[in-house]
């Protein structure tokens, strides 16, 4: 580099090729030949299966969680949204909290990659009413932060009529 009598900075070629290369495309300063480190998400492929089942006031979710990976997860939460206001307090497993009127979540506990660590959780929820169906809504609303590239195995929506009987998912 040299200054000009009138305090302009003149760069050479080699000075400016440098100053590029240790920039790099995006414009963020990296030291030459230092490592680039990436922040990739972990991913994972969670499945919900199940069956739920409406009879009188009861209304049954029976739910089996697994991940077949790649990556192993320390838990998963699932959210069950029901078509009808549930009556009042519910009597909820340890792993589950009423979130709404409508909702419930769960979490599931840790998820191995290769999908031998199945959690299962049993739920009877009692709905206001005597509705002659119900439409069951499960979803994974958190995951620790891994990416689903195949939701269709954990997002479900269920229709289910006061029959007693079983409606697979």
């Amino acid at each position: 580099m040299v200054v000009t009598r009138k305090g302009l900075l003149r760069v050479s070629a080699a000075a400016a090729m440098a100053s590029i290369v240790a920039l790099g495309a995006g414009g963020t300063a990296a030291a030459v030949g230092a490592p680039v480190v990436r922040s990739i998400a972990p991913e994972a492929d969670i499945s919900h299966h199940g069956h739920v089942s409406l009879w009188g006031t009861g209304l049954g979710i029976w739910l089996r969680s697994s991940n077949t990976g790649p990556s192993d997860l320390a838990g998963v939460t699932v959210r069950l949204q029901v078509s009808v206001p549930l009556a009042g307090r519910q009597e909820l497993p340890g792993e589950c909290l009423q979130s709404d009127r409508q909702t419930v979540l769960c979490r599931t506990g840790p998820l191995r990659a290769d999908g031998s660590q199945e959690r299962q959780l049993a739920l009877e929820l009692q709905l206001l009413g005597r509705p002659k169906e119900v439409v069951v809504r499960i979803d994974t609303v958190w995951s620790g932060g891994a990416t689903d590239r195949n939701s269709k195995n954990s997002e479900h929506e269920v229709l289910a009529p006061a029959t007693g009987d079983e409606y697979v998912f």
